[in-house]
């Protein structure tokens, strides 16, 4: 699965950029299929969930080509209605395609994601939406068939503010000819670049990035090109490598005011940021501060993404910072890790209390999901010795070179692939 070898205690400086948005760039590139046209997304992360993306996209029947950060995707002439059991256990981002291939199909034959291990993400929210869209649902032996000759439309209000669903209703809808409305829809800004890729294309859709979209449905759409927006929580994680280090780190390509969230608990740490245009500077004092509690919440609350990375940077914060886990059950198990580096942390069910310590040690650590393989890195940069994070390929599904960004604003850091 490969390491990321870091010696700590060293201070960075520089600037490093941020990369298109991972939950951006999944939905949309599933959207295509939706879409049926030629289109070319830019700004489009190396990352292996994209990979994963891309494979089903062909296993469809669609035209793909990538050169660097650019995609193209012809979903015109699909030949296939059914993603593998294989296919769809690579990430539990596969889920977005049922409201693309009912939108361009009618029909999609799916089976439960797979991805990280971060807590129950039940897909029974969108499988009830899709009902109430007039989509007849069958499951038997793990595999999942849904048709529907065309979807109805109607009014939607979701029991949770699910990303995913929001995000497969709209793409179910976008072509029913019929209007479509989503109560307590999801308001994340990654909503908001999904539909503009498809307004882009010829859909009409209105609300994104509030509680209540609507969906008016076309009968066809156009060709596009498409940027995707940076990622806001690479940003926010460059930002934590900085603050833990004592340093003073530009981030290029980021839109401050979705990470305006995570502001405050940098703020509280002592940390000064200014921003300008697609930039911001964060300035960290030599020794940070706890923060207030923080409480993961649906956007624009503080993302859960964020949960540990912070923990990490309140690991070695004079204080006590106290962490809420409101979204997933299972997103604590870095703590273990974080404890092998010398952190002082207690947690008991969805509640951490983070003792601030002066100095972590480094230590041989595994990632157990995304976020938490990026929170041990933040980790490792501040450490004293030498910090192994294992079981890499986790942080792969989200952050596109990343010990070479690293490096480049003067992290000693250095990636070892196993044979």
């Amino acid at each position: 699965m490969g390491q990321y070898i870091i010696e700590g205690c060293n201070r960075l400086g520089g600037t490093v950029k941020t990369q298109g948005a991972k939950n951006s760039a999944l939905p949309i590139l599933a959207a295509t299929v939706a879409v049926g046209k030629p289109c070319v997304i830019h700004n489009c992360p190396q990352l292996s969930d994209i990979d994963s993306t891309i494979r089903i996209l062909r296993c469809l029947g669609c035209k793909v080509q990538r050169a660097d950060e650019m995609v193209f995707v012809d979903a015109g002439n699909l030949s296939q209605r059914k993603i593998s059991d294989v296919l769809m256990r690579e990430m539990r981002s596969s889920i977005i395609f049922l409201g693309a291939l009912l939108s361009a199909t009618g029909e999609a034959v799916i089976s439960a994601p797979g991805g990280c291990d971060i807590g129950l993400r039940p897909i029974d929210i969108h499988l009830t939406s899709m009902r109430k869209l007039g989509v007849h649902i069958s499951e038997s032996h793990g595999e999942i068939r849904c048709t529907c000759r065309r979807i109805k439309g109607g009014k939607i209000v979701l029991p949770f503010p699910s990303v995913g669903a929001t995000e497969n209703i709209i793409l179910a809808s976008v072509k029913s000819g019929t209007v479509t409305t989503i109560i307590n829809a999801a308001r994340e800004p990654e909503i908001v670049d999904l539909a503009m890729f498809l307004n882009s294309c010829g859909a009409r859709i209105s609300g994104a990035g509030e509680s209540t979209v609507v969906i008016e449905g076309v009968e066809r759409f156009n060709s596009s090109q498409y940027a995707i927006m940076p990622d806001r929580i690479v940003a926010c994680t460059y930002m934590a490598a900085a603050a833990v280090t004592g340093s003073t780190v530009v981030v290029d390509e980021v839109i401050p005011s979705h990470i305006t969230p995570v502001f405050s608990a940098f703020e509280q740490a002592g940390c000064r940021i200014e921003t300008s245009g697609k930039q911001l500077r964060i300035t960290s004092p030599e020794r940070l501060k706890a923060f207030e509690r923080i409480q993961t919440m649906p956007y624009p609350g503080f993302p859960t993404d964020c949960q540990a990375i912070m923990m990490a940077v309140a690991s070695v914060s004079k204080g006590i910072t106290i962490i809420s886990e409101n979204i997933f059950e299972n997103r604590f198990k870095h703590i273990g890790e974080l404890r092998r580096m010398g952190a002082d942390i207690k947690a008991q069910d969805k509640i951490a209390v983070v003792n601030g310590v002066e100095h972590l040690q480094g230590a041989f650590v595994n990632s157990t999901d995304l976020r938490a393989g990026a929170a041990l890195v933040v980790a490792g940069l501040c450490a004293e010795g030498t910090t192994t994070v294992e079981k890499i390929s986790y942080i792969d599904r989200g952050y596109a070179a990343f010990a070479e960004n690293l490096s480049a604003i003067g992290a000693v850091i250095r990636r070892k692939d196993n044979l």
